[in-house]
């Protein structure tokens, strides 16, 4: 049965209301354990804080963060600096409007942010990696089928499809059921399922 855009946005609201802004969803990452949140979780440095975040990646168009707790000594405008965690932008649209390589690059960011090395200089003051926080606004639908993706092509044995993956990341995230239809959007999904092709080829060729 389809549901409209209005009842969809009542079911999201009353959903987010019952449900902690972020979850752990799998760990073992070169040390890291990988989490989902929404905008109220990657805006609470306490939040982050007490779940060992040390790595946020924003994968919305439509929200911005200033995560700057230490402004340069030479800002004029806009406030730059550093933050307490190291943050990350993926811009994405959540439904129609991003090409396929959107999904590519963020499997690829996800790949090189658990694996980036600090150099010991004091203008990169993270001592640690910490943990990995991946949002968007809601955090159940652009970061869903990033990570979702994320885990199908990085732990084949344990998510040998992307649907199972998804399902993984519902479960863990505590999405509703009749929040399925639209989180992930099927756009998305549908855009995860080609480059989960193109990513498998790659891996044959090297």
């Amino acid at each position: 049965m389809r549901v409209d855009a209005g009842t969809m946005k009542l079911i999201f609201a009353e959903a987010e209301a019952g449900r902690a802004p972020l979850h752990r969803i799998e760990g073992g990452f070169h040390g890291a354990d990988i989490f989902i949140g929404n905008r109220q979780a990657a805006s609470n440095p306490e939040i982050l804080a007490e779940n060992g975040i040390g790595v946020v990646l924003n994968c919305a168009v439509n929200l911005d963060i200033n995560m700057v707790t230490e402004p340069a000594g030479d800002v004029q405008n806009l406030v730059f600096g550093w933050g307490p965690v190291r943050y990350y932008k993926l811009g994405m649209i959540d439904g129609a409007g991003n090409s396929d390589d959107f999904l590519m690059a963020g499997y690829f960011l996800l790949r090189g942010l658990l694996t980036q090395e600090m150099p010991d200089k004091p203008s990169y003051p993270w001592k640690t990696r910490g943990h990995l926080l991946v949002h968007c606004r809601g955090g159940r639908s652009r970061s869903v089928i990033l990570v979702a993706l994320f885990l199908h092509i990085e732990r084949p044995e344990t998510y040998p499809t992307l649907d199972a993956a998804i399902a993984h990341v519902r479960v863990h995230r505590q999405l509703d059921p009749k929040e399925w239809p639209s989180a992930p959007k099927q756009v998305l999904i549908d855009a995860a399922t080609r480059c989960a092709t193109v990513l498998k080829q790659l891996q044959r060729n090297i």
